[in-house]
This record gives structure tokens, C-alpha cells and sequence, in this order.
């Protein structure tokens, strides 16, 4: 009995003295009962009893036994591991939450104040604790801490917050996550970019150019409201930006997003854009068919060249999920940080043009996205609810719609090669955007321009290289700019593409890549009033008679 008590105490509440105490007086007794006790165990003969060997040979057995449980859930502890046979890896963490947790530099904790754990929720932290030990969470009620409660603001059930410790420099930090209740449970997503948010000194600021007929960003008109939402809750300063007005780039931009311009820039605005992005701007440019921006040359110069064709796709892929010819949808991504995640997602363009890439010395191009092979290109003339698909000419794909860059920035205008500021990459005659090469007129044009950055950098004193540490100039070019107007933001994975690609463009340390939230297979049988009737009649009538027959059969047989 003292032997048991010891184990029992030591293992559950450590060793103490009180447990090595009952331990040791419990062992000494157990001792000198054998040595005493009328039992020979020091005797021959008791050894070769049948009834010792059996009793050995069980012991033996059952502390095998034991040694082997506690050897595996040594390992599994020490080791773990889980399979997710879910369809859709529903209960496994996206592989960009993976590197968010596990590159957590400081201890992080989770506090939700609820009456108590939902096992949703928990379940979903658990998973996070599972990749680093710095992660954790705690339930706190808030009728009974209402102190805590206070010092949080909480002010309703279901408010989660995440926290830092202080450390070094950087005190205790505190951020709201979301209100969880029956209807919103916790979202990986916004999880995720809390927690990248809070680990991130430095905030990037994304403009928007406006003036040219760019889609607005203010929510006056639909337009581009829920993309730069979604910019603001993963931690992006969002701004409008007229050049007219300003008349030079914010000394803190680090991303200018073009998005749907119907007018031409004015040249000083394009020599404003060229200036940023030689000394290590970035650039996003969603540009449509039929519009000429002024962007041309530039894109050009960058081995760019939008063609003035339309993309018609004559599978029925788009078609299966309520999408016209005009709309191409892709499933086909390269290899770059903004898409290596998609696998084959997908995600469509209405109206969209294609984008011929050329190699260009000194630049880096990674094309992103891929038509089907079965699509071709028709003349962007034609009005877009006029375009069908054209069953008889045949498939000229897979065209590209979208394409990253990226090069070294230029401090030293003199450093910069003569190909990439007066002239354009070759284009072959017979291709469809032969038109949009660099002509002689162009680079006549160009030379003006050159001159007029050469004053510009002067003059500044917003980009000068004693203000502005030059990082790489990159540039995103998709040939389409509807593909994330409200509406169609939140569908497949269309906002995805742009919130990678502008967290790409902020060069940032720890850009927050757009998390796909994981969907449930929809495995519902929709049934039709007369199908439940006949499936009830099947169910309780049919088949229980024909038993009953059965059994009665059988049974007047027998007798």
C-alpha cells in the first residue's frame, strides 16, 4: 500500500519528500516481508518452482508491455504527427499559416474571452500550438476576471485579441482578431494576418492612381472598395493618388496599383511613374483591352507588350460555373511566390487581354497566369457582350495574362542601359500585337522623356538616393482589371491573385500572402418532392413488407 501511494504521488505531483518517504518505507517493508516471510525466495528450490517461473514470465510480460506504451507515447509526444485524410486538408493548416507560426520570434498568445472553449475553435488553435511552442491561447470568462476584461476593453462574449510579450525594444503589444458567436466562428485567414501584423515594425502604403478613370477605391461606386479592405485588414495603408494634383510619387509609397485606366497619363505623370519605379518602385498595372494608357512604351521597354486581341475561351470549363467565352478561366499558375500556393485553384478574367513577354537583358519575368490550350484571340474591335466563341477556328493557347518582373534598382541614372531607356524589345511582324512595337516615333519620344527624367531627378528631392534606400524595381502586368471589382473579388481565387501580388510588390520582410479559406465539399443529395416520397414509401413500406414476406416464407417452410 505505501509503495503504491509513493508511485502514485511521485508521479503525479513530483517527487517530493513525502512521496520518496512513502516510497522507500514502502519498499523496506516489501523487503523484509520476503527476507522474513516464510516464502524460501532465497532458496533454489523456489526459484524453480513451476508457480515462480509462471509468475515471473507474467511479470516480465506486463512490464514489457508497459515499457512499450510508454515508449511510444514518448515518441508521439516527442514526435508528432497527423494525416489529414479530410477532403479539401480541412483540418490542416494552409502552408503559409505553417511559416507564419513557425517564424514567430517571441512568445504569442491567443486570449479569447468567452463563457467557455468552443471545440471548433479549439481545435484550430491547437493546430497552431502544434508548430511552435512560442504559440498559445487561453479561454478567459469574462463574468468571472472581469478585471482581465476591463484591461482588454472587452466589451461583448466572443472578442479575440492576440498578444505579444515585451521584449528587447518592443513592448507588450495587443491587436483585435475578430467576435466569434454561432454564426462567425475563428478564421485562419484573419488569424494569420494578426499574426503577422503584430510582428511588423514597418506598415507598407499602397496607392491607387486616380484621374484617368481608375476604378475608385472609396466605396462612392463600385469599383475596386473590397480590395482595399482587404489590403487594410492585412495591415496595408491604403490611399488615392492624383499626380495632377501632387504632381510627384509620396516619399513613402511602395506600392501604386493602376487599376482599369480609361485615359491616356499625362507625360509627366508617366515620367513621375518611370522615375519611381527605375529607383526601386513598384508598380501594379491592370490594364484592359481598347484602353492606351501612356504605359505602353515602358511596359514595352520591360519586354511587355499587351496585344490588342480579346481572349475567347471555348471550353466548357468557365462554362460550368456560369461564365461566358469572354470570361478565360485559369487553372494553370507559374512558378512564383504570388501563385505557387494555387496548385490548380481557379480563377477567371472577363475580358481580358493577352500579354506577349520577351526576354529582356538585366530583367527577371515569371509569367503567372496560363489560358487553356483551348482558346484563341479575336480582335478587341468587338464589343464584349458581342463575343462568342467561335467553335470553328481552332485553339491557339495557352496565352498569358499575367506576368511578374523584376530587376535592380537604378540610383545612378547614368548607370542605366541604353536598351532598357531608348529602346523596345523587337516584336515579330506577323504577330497579333506587332502594332504596339517601338517605332521610331516612339523612340524619338523616349529621348524626350530621358531628358525630362534627367530634370526630374534633379529637381526632386522626394527620390533622391541620400532619402530613398532603392530596393528592386518590380512591376506586376495583368491584362485585365475587372477580375477584382466587388463582386468578383471574393470569388474562387481572384482577390488571392491581387493580394499576393501586392504583397510581393511591398518588398516587405514578411509579406502577408492571401490565405484561400478551405471550403467543404458541398455533398448534399438535392431531392425533388415526388424523389423523397418514393425514397419514404421505399424506405418504410416497400422493403420492410418484403422482409416480413421473406421471414413468413421461410418460417411456413420450416413448419
Amino acid at each position: 500500500m505505501l509503495l503504491t501511494a509513493g508511485l502514485v504521488v511521485g508521479t503525479l505531483n513530483g517527487w517530493t519528500l513525502i512521496a520518496v518517504a512513502l516510497l522507500m518505507i514502502g519498499l523496506m517493508l516489501m523487503a523484509t516481508s520476503l527476507a522474513g516471510g516464510d516464502f524460501n525466495v532465497f532458496s533454489t528450490q523456489f526459484w524453480q518452482k513451476r508457480s515462480t517461473q509462471e509468475g515471473t514470465n507474467a511479470a516480465v510480460a506486463v512490464l514489457s508491455v508497459l515499457l512499450i506504451l510508454g515508449l511510444v507515447n514518448f515518441v508521439g509526444a516527442r514526435y508528432d504527427h497527423r494525416i489529414d485524410f479530410t477532403d479539401g486538408q480541412l483540418l490542416t493548416l494552409s502552408p503559409a499559416t505553417q511559416t507564419v507560426v513557425k517564424e514567430l520570434a517571441q512568445p504569442t498568445k491567443v486570449v479569447i474571452f468567452d463563457i467557455g472553449p468552443n471545440p471548433d475553435d479549439q481545435q484550430l488553435l491547437e493546430n497552431y500550438k502544434r508548430f511552435n511552442p512560442q504559440f498559445d491561447y487561453q479561454y478567459i470568462n469574462p463574468d468571472v476576471q472581469p478585471q482581465i476584461a476591463q484591461q482588454f476593453g472587452v466589451t461583448n462574449f466572443g472578442e479575440v485579441f492576440v498578444q505579444t510579450e515585451a521584449s528587447g525594444e518592443t513592448g507588450e503589444r495587443t491587436l483585435p482578431v475578430q467576435l466569434v458567436n454561432d454564426q462567425e466562428r475563428l478564421s485562419e485567414r484573419t488569424l494569420t494576418n494578426k499574426l503577422v501584423q503584430i510582428e511588423q515594425t514597418d506598415i507598407s502604403v499602397v496607392y491607387f492612381l486616380q484621374g484617368h478613370g481608375e476604378y475608385p477605391i472609396d466605396g462612392s461606386e463600385a469599383g475596386l472598395f473590397e480590395a482595399a479592405n482587404s489590403l487594410q485588414d492585412e495591415n496595408f495603408t491604403v490611399a488615392p493618388l492624383d499626380l495632377a494634383q501632387t504632381g510627384s510619387i509620396p516619399k513613402d509609397a511602395d506600392v501604386i496599383v493602376i487599376a482599369g485606366a480609361r485615359e491616356q497619363l499625362f507625360e509627366p505623370e508617366v515620367i513621375a511613374l518611370r522615375t519611381y519605379l527605375e529607383q526601386g518602385g513598384s508598380l501594379f498595372i491592370l490594364t484592359d483591352p481598347q484602353v492606351e494608357t501612356g504605359l505602353e512604351v515602358m511596359m514595352s521597354q520591360w519586354g511587355v507588350v499587351p496585344e490588342n486581341t480579346v481572349v475567347i475561351d471555348t471550353s466548357a470549363g468557365g462554362q460550368q460555373v456560369g461564365l461566358g467565352p469572354a470570361a478565360p478561366l485559369v487553372t494553370d499558375y507559374g512558378n512564383h511566390p504570388i501563385t505557387e500556393a494555387f496548385g490548380n485553384g481557379r480563377s477567371f478574367f472577363p475580358y481580358a487581354r493577352p500579354l506577349q513577354v520577351r526576354e529582356v537583358p538585366n530583367i527577371e519575368e515569371s509569367p503567372l497566369l496560363f489560358t487553356n490550350q483551348d482558346s484563341h484571340a479575336e480582335p478587341d474591335s468587338l464589343e464584349s457582350p458581342g463575343l462568342e466563341a467561335n467553335a470553328d477556328k481552332p485553339p491557339e493557347g495557352p496565352f498569358t495574362l499575367g506576368v511578374a518582373l523584376e530587376r535592380p534598382a537604378v540610383v545612378n541614372p547614368d548607370e542605366v542601359p541604353s536598351e532598357s531607356l531608348s529602346e523596345a524589345p523587337a516584336e515579330s511582324a506577323d504577330t497579333a500585337g506587332a502594332d504596339a512595337d517601338a517605332t521610331d516615333a516612339e523612340t524619338a519620344e523616349l529621348a524626350e522623356l530621358e531628358a525630362e527624367i534627367a530634370q526630374e531627378e534633379e529637381a526632386s528631392d522626394d527620390l533622391t538616393p541620400a532619402n530613398l534606400a532603392p530596393k528592386d524595381s518590380r512591376m506586376v502586368i495583368i491584362g485585365n482589371s475587372t477580375f477584382v471589382t466587388d463582386g468578383l473579388f471574393s470569388q474562387l481565387l481572384n482577390g488571392d491573385i491581387f493580394l499576393n501580388s501586392v504583397g510581393w510588390l511591398s518588398q516587405s520582410e514578411r509579406p502577408t500572402l492571401s490565405i484561400r479559406p478551405k471550403e467543404q465539399t458541398n455533398r448534399r443529395l438535392n431531392l425533388t418532392g415526388q424523389q423523397g416520397l418514393v425514397i419514404m414509401l421505399l424506405s418504410l413500406v416497400v422493403f420492410p413488407l418484403f422482409g416480413l414476406v421473406g421471414a413468413g416464407t421461410i418460417w411456413a417452410i420450416r413448419r
